[in-house]
């Protein structure tokens, strides 16, 4: 297990706060699983390596860069705690699951209509199971939104919720996921970036100080 704290400029974590957010990413994962096992019709297990608070500016950075080419499902979290969340993979990742769906043949192809649905699919079934393991457990109300999906920079696809009107608060949760089916171990990252009004209400039920 990685330490969060050694992770760039990571959050320092104490104990408790750590545990639950692994707590968080661990119910969550199982959740996932047996949701994606159910629409891909095949068994799907899933893994959180660790689960992180990071400074917002760093997020680009864990994608491979401003630059780096992603496949993005966007969705606001409502409730009691709102915000953004993000669900992203690399294109040939995304591509891979949507071969286990019979949906792509060429890796090399532009997404389809029903691969974007799909993925839209995929990303909301994530956000759901892991906002409804952060509700249980810092027993705030969250759920998403409906979801959007795009291909883009990672700078662009960000910039997605950013230029939804919606205000960003300074830190995001990452919940690290690796995805394991009978081709391949894939890895995938979900933000949660609480908006500033709410950030405070969350990092306190789940016992973390010094977020600003």
């Amino acid at each position: 297990m990685v330490d969060q704290s050694d992770w760039r400029n990571g959050v320092h974590l104490d104990k408790n706060a750590a545990d639950m957010l692994r707590e968080v990413g661990n119910i969550g994962a199982a959740h996932a699983a047996t949701a994606l096992s159910e629409m891909l019709r095949q068994k799907v297990t899933m893994e959180v390596p660790w689960v992180e608070f990071i400074p917002f500016d760093d997020v680009t950075e864990i994608l491979g860069g401003p630059e780096q080419v992603v496949a993005c499902v966007y969705l606001r979290m409502l409730g009691e705690v709102t915000g953004s969340i993000f669900f992203i993979q690399t294109v040939p990742i995304a591509k891979q699951l949507m071969s286990l769906l019979e949906l792509s043949k060429d890796a090399l192809a532009p997404f389809s209509d029903m691969e974007v649905s799909a993925l839209g699919e995929i990303g909301n079934i994530m956000a759901a199971s892991y906002l409804g393991s952060l509700s249980d457990l810092t027993h705030l109300t969250m759920f998403p939104s409906v979801p959007l999906v795009a291909v883009d920079m990672a700078q662009a696809v960000l910039n997605v919720g950013l230029q939804q009107d919606n205000p960003i608060g300074n830190y995001a949760l990452i919940i690290h996921t690796s995805i394991h089916h009978h081709l391949a171990s894939e890895d995938a990252h979900l933000f949660l970036l609480p908006d500033p009004g709410t950030q405070e209400a969350l990092v306190r039920a789940l016992g973390i100080e010094g977020l600003a």
